[in-house]
């Protein structure tokens, strides 16, 4: 698959030490408020200064090893390498960590509180991008919700609408049209691994949900409670975060940021 790379165009304008913007990050992001088996914050620590920042979906070894080959001091990414249970520092999960330390680069994670973002979070950039309008927290989570339900200007068809949803993403999206109408005017969004929440989506009286990949124990569910579903890719729905983000820290730090596209197809 490809790989590509975004780069901001405004240069460096300066550096921030990284405990700082480690501590803007932890609170900006809300990472102590989310129920999460990823380990959100500094997984690990490199240089104490940053002036350049990478962000990416994934934390593999070719993100990390572009990352550095980037001269970046700081790499962002919503999928990290450590997911709650120990995990021993051999095979390919060694590389990683041991690519990010012979690089002197730092690994900031945030998972769910990406997701979950009222500004930069993924379902929110994506509501932003489709012009979601009257939106509502939706996606059950650990008790609280993280994604978001709104209603489009104006209804579209299901077929037109999975078509902007390809243009916004890149990806051939996945549509099963389970919903009682083949049209789309109030919509779930839950990036990612939202296929659980079609029962939710009925509940609240929307006809689409939106989400990233499909599960074959929730297939029969878009179909038995009447749901349209759109999975447009795991990794395509979580590009906006990091990238949003990044965004942000040019924003308030001056910090020059890459966005690197290691895309999965799923």
């Amino acid at each position: 698959m490809p790989v590509m790379s975004y780069v901001s165009l405004t240069p460096t304008r300066g550096e921030v030490s990284r405990d700082t913007l480690v501590r803007w990050l932890n609170e900006y992001l809300n990472v102590g408020a989310f129920k999460d088996p990823s380990l959100n914050g500094l997984q690990i620590e490199g240089t104490g200064t940053v002036r350049r920042v990478a962000v990416a979906v994934d934390s593999s070894l070719k993100t990390i090893q572009h990352a550095a080959d980037s001269g970046a001091d700081l790499l962002i990414t919503h999928h990290g390498l450590f997911w709650g249970d120990p995990l021993a520092l051999s095979g390919p999960h060694r590389e990683r960590v041991r690519a990010a330390l012979m690089a002197d680069l730092n690994l900031y994670v945030s998972h769910i509180p990406l997701d979950a973002h009222p500004v930069v979070g993924n379902n929110a950039m994506i509501a932003q991008a489709l012009t979601l309008q009257n939106t509502e927290p939706f996606g059950e989570w650990a008790g609280g919700k993280i994604g978001i339900a709104g209603e489009l200007p104006f209804e579209q068809s299901l077929q037109d609408f999975a078509d902007r949803v390809q243009k916004l993403t890149g990806e051939i999206c996945l549509v099963h049209g389970g919903g009682r109408s083949p049209t789309v005017r109030r919509l779930g969004v839950l990036s990612g691994s939202g296929a659980g929440s079609i029962a939710e989506a009925a509940a609240m009286g929307l006809d689409t949900l939106l989400t990233g990949e499909p599960e074959h124990k929730h297939f029969h569910d878009a179909f038995e409670y009447g749901v349209n579903v759109i999975y447009a890719g795991h990794y395509e729905t979580e590009v906006f975060g990091v990238r949003a983000l990044a965004a942000r820290l040019e924003d308030e730090f001056g910090l020059a940021w890459q966005f690197l596209h290691h895309p999965t197809g799923l």
